[in-house]
């Protein structure tokens, strides 16, 4: 079985609570509602209201819509950057794995930090300098502009869908477990309030809602991990222990299970792991939001910095979840599951450690955690709509700014209701594993495309399209016929293709095919494009 198809198994079988059954209904009715969290999450819903209304009275442009701007800092840039990444996936999901699956649940911390390296050496100065406010701006810098516009909205669409589906599970959950909401109101409610963020704050909304919410979100697990290790005199060792002697697999949560069994896998999900990040639209986008290249670099050194800090953080709140809730009538629903679901083992352990008021502000920083990345992906999608598709293939560049912006929010609010709609659809997924498939996506679509438009000379417009095309469409039917879609969600008994995510096939496909493709290309087009990177070259 696959590492992580192992751990989100195990995520869904050992505590995942089947969400909106009578048994949990009946539950969330007879139970006393947390007033102080429910209090403490209002206020902060309130506080992020309120900033998006003072960012409303700044977006003027699409400038400040898309890009903030400009005017968005390194180091603010930065502490985003890190925000988009602390995601449901992260946070929710992550501590979730390790709770269920302890090692093997690390390597999604491991997958994720790697990717920003990559993305300072590679893309980070170069897009600053090449793009205005999607990477499709970059690539159709030396490609033909129609051809291109269409594949990477296409692309960036499929993309933020998976993505999106992680964080709308999380938000869904997390409010059913603290208002005792049914599922299906809570998915609205979140998607009303994304649709309000991006359609009236635009970036800067979005932009200071994550700074703000990765600051608190690090402060509060900060805590939690101190005041769980200070139950064990700041001693890992003996929290491991404890940890091993609770889960039923004892020692074997220590080390890595599932690897061993299936290597391929494996491989295929560290490589979507490492290069999806620098495929993902709405954190490319962040790119344009600072004033020159040195900014974009110093963002991406603030990034991986609070990323790696807070992903050590994880692993800690995932054994202390362990040790302190599992088994815990208080914290048990029906079947000996966790109440709410498995994503929820991070708000039960903040309960556990400081009890009303830790969970309420825990829960609060959490669902702004979900708002704020919903609200940058509905902003990269909304954008590969209005600005690459509308404004660029449609209209050919002859549109004002208003009516730029009139279309963006119209696709905002589509996005809104087709993230509910995702969110209800696979609603009981393990948040972290959702986010993979993203990942594989965006590896092999974007990625290789924009890879290749900045460093390789050979790149042809067709070869760009027709491989991104490649790599888009076989990691998406791959996946579709996959463990995550064709047995999870369609309920068939086993998968059509094993492997889980399939980026270790569809990611070499799609260079291989974008290489072999240009390299038989011979029209004046791909003449055309070979002599405008050497203008670019020359230009640097």
């Amino acid at each position: 079985m696959p590492m992580h198809r192992h751990a989100a198994r195990a995520a869904l079988t050992v505590v995942a609570l089947p969400l909106a059954t009578p048994a949990f209904a009946a539950a969330a009715e007879t139970s006393s509602l947390n007033l102080t969290a429910i209090s403490l999450f209002l206020c902060f819903v309130l506080l992020t209201l309120w900033i998006t209304w003072k960012a409303a009275q700044r977006t003027k442009s699409t400038d400040d819509f898309y890009a903030a701007g400009g005017n968005i800092t390194g180091f603010q840039n930065g502490l985003a950057i890190a925000g988009d990444a602390m995601s449901a996936g992260a946070f929710l999901g992550l501590t979730a794995l390790v709770f269920t699956s302890g090692f093997d649940g690390l390597i999604y911390a491991i997958g994720y930090t790697t990717g920003m390296p990559i993305v300072v050496f590679l893309l980070a100065e170069r897009l600053r300098k090449l793009g205005r406010y999607t990477f499709t701006d970059v690539v159709c810098s030396r490609l033909s502009e129609r051809p291109i516009r269409i594949f990477a909205a296409c692309a960036s669409l499929v993309v933020v869908a998976f993505y999106l589906i992680a964080q709308m599970v999380g938000a869904g959950q997390l409010i059913q477990l603290l208002f005792g909401l049914d599922y299906l109101y809570a998915e609205f409610l979140v998607g009303v309030l994304m649709v309000c963020y991006v359609m009236f704050g635009g970036m800067v909304a979005t932009t200071w809602v994550q700074i703000i919410k990765a600051g608190l979100l690090m402060a509060g697990a900060t805590l939690i991990v101190l005041l769980v290790l200070v139950t064990y005199r700041f001693d890992f060792g003996a929290l491991l222990a404890q940890a091993a002697a609770v889960h039923p697999k004892g020692t074997a949560i220590l080390a890595p299970q599932a690897a061993p069994k299936d290597p391929l896998s494996a491989l295929s999900l560290g490589l979507a792991l490492m290069f999806g990040t620098a495929g993902l639209p709405h954190i490319l986008m962040r790119f344009f939001t600072v004033p020159d290249a040195r900014a974009a670099r110093v963002s991406v050194f603030w990034a991986a910095t609070f990323m790696n800090y807070f992903y050590a953080l994880v692993f800690v709140l995932g054994f202390g979840a362990l040790v302190m809730t599992a088994g815990n009538p208080a914290y048990i629903g029906v079947g000996g599951a966790l109440r709410g679901g498995g994503n929820m083992a991070a708000i039960h352990l903040s309960h556990a450690v400081g009890g009303d008021a830790m969970m309420g502000f825990i829960s609060a920083v959490a669902f702004a955690t979900i708002l704020a990345v919903v609200s940058g992906l509905t902003l990269a999608g909304a954008s590969a709509v209005s600005h690459d598709l509308y404004a660029g293939v449609i209209r050919r560049g002859r549109l004002d700014e208003k009516s730029e912006l009139r279309i963006s929010r119209i696709a905002t609010f589509v996005l809104g209701l087709v993230a509910i709609g995702l969110g209800i659809a696979f609603k009981g997924q393990n948040v972290a594993y959702m986010v993979s498939l993203a990942f594989a996506v965006a590896c092999s679509s974007t990625f290789p495309v924009l890879l290749l438009a900045l460093y390789w000379r050979g790149l042809t417009t067709t070869g760009a399209v027709v491989g991104g095309t490649v790599g888009l469409l076989s990691a998406l039917g791959l996946t579709l016929v996959g463990p995550a879609v064709w047995v999870k969600v369609l309920g068939n008994p086993a998968p059509l293709f094993a492997m889980d995510p399939p980026t270790l096939v569809t990611l070499p496909l799609a260079f291989a095919t974008c290489w072999l493709v240009s390299r038989l290309d011979r029209s004046a087009q791909a003449a055309n494009d070979r002599e405008r990177f050497d203008l670019q070259q020359q230009a640097a």
